[in-house]
């Protein structure tokens, strides 16, 4: 069995052609895939990271942005630990949908779940969204935002370990709070815990992380929401 301290679920949401595929493959196989086709439904694939120290393994979903799919790849929303948001910085209206997608993600995702902002395709010439006009969404829907290059490998390694780095952050903090309130609650009546994660979601381009890694392709409950792993 592969040993591992944190498992994490990731899940790639925005319009069809944003290039959430490619961001995948990118970041797992070190591929960018000419003529990418569309997704049907959901795909997923695993990668496992090392970030400060931690051995991660993350799992990776890719969901279908066209409209007829979406009863489908709502449900994996649920159990993410962090959702990254995707439009193309040459295409205006995938930029305009965004609201949309947020009020998806606000209706069936957890309201903690960490989320960012990705302005993709940096390597076009063709750009209709300014950097500012897509910071300044981020900020005003408390996301984080990045801008990548999935054709030129462009902050996709950045975007994930990031993620990873908050996710550890998070799962640490909980587990600290967690301890802290067992040991507050045995000095008051002899036992019990409680111990509840704060996922915070912000508008920053954050620090970059660092780490050897490798991946692997897996399968996996498409509903799993355990963020620790043996």
């Amino acid at each position: 069995m592969e040993d591992y301290k944190f498992l994490f679920k990731i899940v790639l949401v925005g319009n069809a052609g944003v290039g959430k595929t490619c961001l995948v493959r990118r970041f797992t196989q070190g591929l960018f895939p000419p003529g990418q086709g569309a997704t049907i439904g959901v795909d997923f694939m695993i990668k496992t990271v090392e970030v400060e120290g931690e051995k991660i393994k993350l799992q990776i979903w890719d969901t279908a942005g066209q409209e007829r799919f979406r009863s489908i790849t709502q449900s994996y929303y649920r159990s993410a630990h962090a959702l990254i948001l995707v439009y193309d910085i040459s295409c205006q209206p995938t930029f305009d949908c965004l609201p949309d997608w947020l009020r998806e993600i606000q209706e069936y995702a957890n309201s903690k779940v960490l989320k960012i902002l990705v302005g993709n395709k940096t390597d076009r010439d063709d750009r209709e969204i300014p950097t500012p006009i897509g910071e300044e969404f981020a900020k005003q829907h408390d996301m984080y935002f990045l801008e990548t290059s999935a054709k030129e490998a462009e902050n996709v390694e950045r975007l994930f370990y990031e993620i990873a780095a908050e996710l550890i952050g998070q799962a640490r903090s909980k587990d600290g709070t967690s301890a802290a309130a067992a040991a507050a609650q045995r000095q008051s009546d002899g036992g019990g815990s409680i111990g509840l994660g704060s996922l915070s979601a912000k508008a920053a381009q954050g620090n970059c992380c660092g780490g050897s890694n490798s991946s692997s392709n897996g399968n996996a409950n498409p509903n799993s929401n355990s963020s620790q792993g043996g």
